[in-house]
């Protein structure tokens, strides 16, 4: 086995049972709790068999995202989630004796893409569980080829503007690829849109990567996509596996595509529900939780008192609930808590209050 494979740590999906087996209410995974749009639905449950290849290069799909966000639909490439596009990213562009950046507390993804090709992984020191463009730029070396940003960032919520994102791609050299994960973009506002797409479109280095795993509630499908230069598009469908869209997937993207409305109304009930959780999360500020200010459909909480994140994870599931421990990010006393229903994130703000009231 390769040295650089050998170290890789594999990556830990969110639970939905408890220890002795219980299946428990899943906000773990960043799911959408509206389910999935009808359309999409119906478009997946009319789809042809599975006895037929699906289109390799999923063409219609990729026209309507190109006729949604702008985007010339030869600068699209589809995948296997934006999990496979960011792997090929950095296969394409780094190896062995390169570097790729990321700032501390970004998505686990990253530094098993970097190890995936046998590149050394780097990590920015973060600003407050956010991403730092002066401290990001101040760690790329001559050796860096991929510089990886969530925006949202994933696990912690944060988001960088518009105007920092401009900033931090102006800083790189030309040779190094920035890959802006825009997997959470959908439950950010129109108005504080990150200009990552406008970037994509007029700059040779810059690659946006999205999924309908999110907003979408295509999670299952393990379907996404990623815009850029055509060039670097091109890099990417030379190494991508064949046919890695399915046809079902395929056709319920593209019914979700066409279903805005429902993206419009995951986002808003995000935004009311996380508002409210994260008031009620700050009304137990004197017993230590702090929630992050979040732009995705989660909040990280950090346990800063008396009530460990060990024990508020132990008691929410003992609740029903599964949630978010990341002690394997360097994150022990925070847990990551998907907005769920605003029926179940009132029960475990219940929950929290009682288990930090009883740990005084």
């Amino acid at each position: 086995m390769k040295p650089w494979i050998e170290a890789i740590h594999a990556y830990v999906p969110g639970k939905s049972k408890a220890a002795d087996g219980r299946k428990l209410v899943k906000l773990s995974a960043n799911e959408n709790p509206l389910g999935t749009s009808e359309a999409a639905l119906k478009a997946r449950a009319a789809a042809p068999g599975p006895d037929r290849y699906p289109d390799p290069d999923s063409t219609e799909l990729r026209d309507a995202l190109g006729a949604l966000h702008g985007v010339d639909p030869a600068r699209i490439v589809c995948g296997t989630g934006s999990g496979e596009l960011l792997t090929v990213a950095a296969s394409a562009f780094a190896g062995p004796g390169d570097e790729v950046l990321y700032v501390r507390y970004g998505f686990s993804l990253y530094e098993i893409a970097a190890r995936r090709c046998g590149a050394t992984p780097v990590e920015a020191p973060d600003a407050d569980y956010g991403t730092d463009v002066d401290t990001l730029l101040a760690c790329v070396t001559e050796r860096t080829r991929v510089v990886f940003v969530a925006n949202p960032n994933n696990p912690t919520g944060s988001y960088m503007s518009r105007a920092e994102l401009a900033r931090l791609h102006a800083g790189l050299p030309g040779h190094v690829l920035l890959v802006i994960d825009q997997a959470y973009a959908e439950y950010v506002a129109p108005e504080d849109d990150d200009g990552g797409v406008a970037l994509a479109n007029t700059h040779d280095n810059v690659l946006v990567m999205r999924t309908f795993s999110k907003a979408y509630g295509l999670a299952g499908e393990r379907i996404g996509w990623a815009t850029g230069a055509p060039a670097l598009i091109a890099a990417l469908n030379r190494i991508r596996g064949p046919f890695n869209v399915n046809l079902a997937g395929q056709q319920a993207a593209l019914a979700a595509v066409g279903d805005q409305g429902f993206v419009v109304s995951s986002r808003d009930s995000n935004t009311r529900v996380r508002a409210k959780f994260v008031a009620a999360l700050e009304a137990l500020g004197n017993f230590g939780l702090r929630p992050l200010p979040s732009e995705a459909n989660f909040v990280l909480i950090l346990f800063e008192g008396a009530l460990t994140a060990e024990t508020a994870l132990n008691g929410l599931n003992d609740a029903g609930y599964a949630v978010r421990h990341l002690p394997g990010q360097g994150l022990p006393q925070a847990l990551r808590i998907t907005i769920g229903t605003e029926a179940q994130m009132d029960e475990v703000a219940d929950v929290l209050r009682t288990l930090a009231e009883n740990t005084q």
